[in-house]
């Protein structure tokens, strides 16, 4: 077991195959010139599969896969089916979306994939294009349909709530979740990233959405405690289930297990680090397995990570990125980073 220096294991790695994306959150992409990856950064599926494979040896053992929207990246159904073919690997899983899930669901399950969490912060069509400048609503609940219909694990949604967007559908959000028989998780609004407008009044806390819940839908029972999982899961009484990820009010930093490599190669041990580990250039450089995991696993050994914790001890909290940062360091962008 790999351990960091406040004795978190290295247990969930995030992969990011790609930093484009298909629409434009106003917490993830605020730019309107965006400084995208050189393509040729980009790690193959071959050097993917390869970090994977060295992650899940010293005990990252569930891979999610991200993006960007990793549904753009040609062929996703061939890395999916790379990892499953791992042994050590216990557990795959994807984060999109939802825009190209609906012809991609069968061949990505056929490859073996055995979660997915699709992102869906409203059920108003007209909201989205405001706030993602999207227009294709009806294609994310199509990919959710077929999501269900092609019998992953867990299909799961994400839904961000912010002050003024879209808080008065935290129980619309609930029962569209409920009818379908799939989990629906609630976030509060993180100031990673590209949440160049954040300001604290805009978050709506884990407290205020389970009394919104609770008013319309009776008593939520907590569940079990959650371990290294980010989402604490309540129970109301008719046997729905969801969960809150309460990163910014009540952050979970000494569970935290998780890690993330951006497309090309950055290795991040916190949402909220400002520098990763190069594993790129040791791979194309000729390095071994024994070599990089070495690398990987004293990196780990030095991490003292705190970053939610940190950032709620702020006085006069404010955005943690301006865009001009983001400009000068495109990896400091969630859409590079993974989330």
């Amino acid at each position: 077991m790999t351990l960091d220096r406040l004795g978190r294991r290295l247990g969930s790695l995030r992969l990011s195959v790609t930093d484009r994306c298909n629409m434009r959150c106003g917490y993830c992409m605020p730019n309107e010139d965006y400084v995208w990856l050189p393509r040729p950064a980009l790690l193959t599926y071959e050097e993917l599969d390869r970090l994977a494979g060295i992650f899940a040896g010293l005990g990252a053992s569930k891979i999610r896969i991200t993006g960007g929207e990793p549904l753009l990246r040609h062929d996703l159904p061939h890395l999916v089916g790379m990892l499953a073919r791992r042994s050590s690997i216990r557990d795959i899983a994807l984060t999109t979306n939802g825009i190209l899930l609906e012809r991609m669901a069968v061949p990505l399950r056929a490859a073996g994939l055995h979660r997915v969490t699709v992102s869906l912060d409203t059920l108003r069509p007209e909201r989205l294009q405001r706030f993602a400048k999207s227009g294709q609503h009806a294609q994310i609940l199509a990919g959710i349909d077929a999501a269900i219909d092609s019998g992953f694990a867990t299909v799961k949604l994400n839904a961000v709530v912010i002050r003024g967007y879209n808080e008065d559908e935290i129980g619309s959000l609930l029962a569209f979740g409920k009818a379908r028989g799939i989990e629906v998780r609630f976030i509060e609004f993180m100031d990673v990233g590209g949440a160049t407008t954040w300001t604290p009044d805009q978050v709506v806390s884990r407290a205020e959405m389970l009394a919104t819940i609770e008013r319309d839908w009776g008593p939520a029972e907590p569940l079990p405690a959650r371990g290294e999982a980010p989402a604490e899961r309540f129970r109301l009484g008719d046997g729905t289930g969801f969960g809150i990820i309460a990163s910014t009010t009540a952050p979970f930093c000494g569970a935290c297990d998780r890690s993330r490599i951006t497309a090309d190669g950055t290795w991040f041990t916190c949402l909220y680090s400002d520098g990763g580990l190069d594993l790129r250039e040791p791979i194309r450089a000729g390095a071994t397995d024994r070599e990089l995991a070495e690398a990987i696993a004293t990196h780990w050994g030095r991490r003292v990570d705190r970053g939610a914790e940190e950032r709620l001890a702020v006085a006069g909290r404010g955005v943690l990125h301006s865009i001009e940062r983001l400009r000068d360091d495109p990896r400091r962008e969630m859409h590079t980073r993974g989330g």
